[in-house]
This record gives structure tokens, sequence and C-alpha cells, in this order.
């Protein structure tokens, strides 16, 4: 091979060095190609894998969120008095008196919301009463749980005195409870204070867990509360 090489002319030589050239440009181009496609396809694979799994944990957050939404829990709670629409309303699960108010059309003109605890929780299957201005809320339940004895009087004849009268110390306003004997407006407000921080009476004899209401005490409440 050597020596037909150096039996060639000099043109033949240099054709043959451009021909050589020629093959060797053409094999770089050759691997070259074979090495980006190869990377090509590498970085397409990585990419559509990394593309799969995010729509994968998109779509795994999207169902918890619906699953989240559908199993949340929601509460039933009955808005009465000085509200412009009256009315049994749904509300989630530790919503305060003042998203009840805001769902049944807001206050109106006339409703005094001094008088109300508007961050109180709303607890499933209460009756919110919105009380007027300068109305007596002694005569009033803010907050009820029941629907307690003679709601419905058929006989208009029936005596006052034989409509269930006891106070709910679950739910009564400040000033109902200072109808009971005994009670003073500092009572009052530890009677609220307690359960605020405890959460509802269970049973009348729990109010002698409240500072100040001892045995002589619950003695002049029993026949007097419920809860």
């Amino acid at each position: 091979m050597k020596e037909i090489i150096l039996n060639l002319s000099k043109k033949q030589k240099i054709i043959l060095s451009i021909v050589i050239s020629i093959i060797f440009v053409l094999v770089l181009i050759y691997v070259y190609q074979n090495l980006y496609e190869e990377d090509a396809e590498i970085i397409l694979t990585n990419e559509t894998n990394e593309l799969s799994s995010e729509m994968n944990e998109n779509s795994n957050e999207d169902s918890t969120n619906l699953n989240s939404k559908e199993t949340e829990e929601t509460v039933v709670v009955h808005v009465i008095g000085e509200v412009n629409n009256p009315g049994v309303v749904t509300l989630p699960e530790g919503s305060r008196i003042i998203d009840a108010i805001n769902m049944a059309g807001g206050k109106t003109e006339e409703a005094d919301l001094s008088k109300i605890n508007l961050a109180y929780i709303v607890e499933d299957g209460t009756q919110i009463y919105i009380p007027r201005i300068n109305e007596d809320l002694n005569q009033v339940n803010l907050i009820s749980d029941g629907a307690g004895v003679g709601v419905v009087i058929t006989d208009s004849n029936v005596e006052e005195n034989e409509v269930d009268s006891k106070v709910n110390i679950n739910t009564a306003s400040k000033e109902k409870l200072e109808t009971l004997p005994g009670v003073g407006e500092t009572t009052a407000q530890k009677i609220i204070d307690y359960r605020e921080a405890n959460g509802k009476f269970k049973t009348i004899e729990d109010i002698k867990n409240v500072s100040g209401i001892g045995d002589a005490k619950y003695e002049s409440l029993k026949d007097k509360i419920t809860v």
C-alpha cells in the first residue's frame, strides 16, 4: 500500500487526500448524529417522565382537594330576629355567628349586634336570635339548642306559669343568667367564661365547677336551670 501511494503522481495524491478527508468527515458526521439522537432520545424520555409524574401529582392533589370538599363537615342553624332573610342556613363547621347573619341576608337597620358575641362558634341544630335595638333581652334566649316546652301553644288561655321557664345555662345570655336567684353580673359572666373555655355544661350539676357557685347556691338554682 505504501509503495502504491509513493508511485502516485502529485495530482493523484491530492485527490486521494481529498477523498480520505471526505470519508473522515462523513464518519464524524455519522458518529455525531448517532450520539445526538441518543442524547435527544434520553432527554425526551426524561422530560416525558417528569411531565407524566407532574400530571399524576396534580391529579392526586386535585382528587384530594375534591375529596376534602366532599367530606367537609357542615352545620345547620336557624337564624331569626333582625336579619333580612330569617330561616335555616347551612354553614361550614367552625363558622361564627357573624357568618350565620351574613348567610341570612345580613342584619336589618334595627338589629343590635352589640349584644351578641359575633365570634361565637355556632353549633349544629341551634337557633340564633338577633335582637333589635333597646329590646328587653330578659325575655329571650339569643341562642337556643332545643324547642323547649310551650314553644307551640294551642290553647290561648294557657297560664304563663304553665310554660317552662328554665334557663339553659349553655345558651342563655348574660342578662338572662342574671334573672336566676343569686346570680349577679359577675357570676353570670363567670358562667359564660366557663362554657366558652370548657364547652357546654353536660349536666346542670356541672355549674358547680364555676367559681362562686357552691352547694348552697346550686340548691337554689337546680330547679330553674337546664342544659
